[in-house]
């Protein structure tokens, strides 16, 4: 698997038999799009997984590519505009969300996916007002503007919210005195344990908000509930909307310990959890074959490199910062050919567009 998966990255597009190349050629609708954000795993991540010997769920993806996510400073990238290329398809500058170079809000693929009549989710194992998943659902120049991004996640119509962060939502903690949590149960089913999710999934909700405490625990085996039950609580949900929809994922605790220059076992173990909740996604894919899956860091931490010590490896390194890496990109469905080769953030964020609009054209030819 090793061979396989280093040689689709050497390769940069790996596309399987009846696939079509990048020709400009009509491609299928995907009515259902899962986007998984892997924050900070960069090619070395996956590396360390396989070289451990885990069979992971992404070697079998048919397309593999680059993505250069650096931003208007033109030096290392950041979550948040990196996730704002990918959200409006633009290139835009450091702590950006939802906004454009002139800090113009963007419509976002989410935004347009809902418009559209699909459903939309947003799903992450750190705050829900964190950069990536606002940058999907809200617009604000500084990602700092964590109230804010809580008030316009509120009233954004996302109908699938899981991660951590209720506080932001708590009118004892706002300086506003706004019950968000109140705003959305009036729309939203809440659910704050892993129980109450479980539930949730045996007999989906029209709409669902979470909120656990899952940002400061991190070992993924411990974190209740883990990504991959929130993936698979989200598509139980989502899978009720007719049209399709969109749900964004994101790990960030790859992210938190390449800032910690943790050790390799570590980091094997994000990726390792990651992964499972790639395959919550294929699983569902089975059944829905008109699913896209695609798979992204969005920007490499540490820079980590890999080096022998005894039987195994170790960690190597650079920085507890971001560097300018290319990261890897995986794609499979319908139209994962518009993610092959290198790209850039912003390229990512077109083809994104590219696939929900498909949808929602797709959608209206049916009617």
């Amino acid at each position: 698997m090793l061979v396989r998966l280093l040689a689709a990255l050497i390769a940069l597009a790996v596309l399987a038999p009846g696939v079509a190349a990048q020709d400009g050629t009509e491609v299928a609708p995907s009515r259902r799009l899962v986007l998984f954000v892997a924050d900070g795993a960069g090619i070395a991540y996956w590396s360390a997984a396989v070289l451990e010997g885990h069979d992971l769920v992404i070697a079998e993806f048919p397309v593999v590519g680059l993505v250069d996510t650096r931003n208007l400073s033109g030096l290392e990238p950041e979550s948040a505009s990196s996730a704002t290329a990918f959200a409006i398809g633009e290139t835009s500058f450091p702590s950006a969300v939802g906004v454009g170079s002139d800090s113009q809000p963007r419509i976002t693929v989410l935004e347009a996916a809902g418009t559209a009549g699909l459903g939309t989710g947003l799903a992450t194992t750190t705050y829900v007002v964190d950069a990536t998943p606002a940058a999907f659902a809200t617009h604000v120049s500084r990602r700092d503007s964590l109230l804010e991004i809580a008030r316009q996640l509120a009233s954004s119509g996302v109908d699938v919210l899981l991660g951590d962060g209720a506080a932001l939502f708590d009118p004892a903690v706002r300086p506003d005195g706004r019950d968000l949590i109140g705003e959305l149960a009036r729309t939203h089913t809440i659910v704050r344990s892993s129980d109450e999710l479980a539930a949730a999934r045996r007999d989906p909700p029209e709409r669902l908000v979470g909120f656990f405490d899952i940002d400061s625990i991190a070992d993924p085996s411990t974190r209740e509930p883990s990504l991959t039950d929130m993936v698979r609580t989200a598509l139980a949900v989502l899978d009720a909307y007719p049209k399709g929809f969109f749900l964004l994922v994101e790990n960030e605790h790859t992210d938190h310990r390449g800032h910690d220059n943790a050790p390799l076992a570590t980091i094997v173990a994000e990726i390792v959890a990651t992964d499972l909740a790639v395959r919550a996604a294929l699983e569902y894919r089975e059944e829905h074959p008109e699913t896209l899956v695609v798979v992204v860091g969005d920007h490499e931490t540490g820079g980590l490199s890999l080096e022998s010590a005894g039987d195994g490896y170790r960690a190597r390194w650079a920085t507890t910062g971001h560097t300018a890496e290319l990261v890897p990109i995986f794609a499979v469905g319908p139209g994962a050919e518009r993610f092959a080769g290198i790209l850039t953030g912003a390229e990512v964020g077109r083809a994104l567009l590219a696939s929900v609009r498909g949808a929602a054209t797709a959608e209206r030819a049916s009617d």
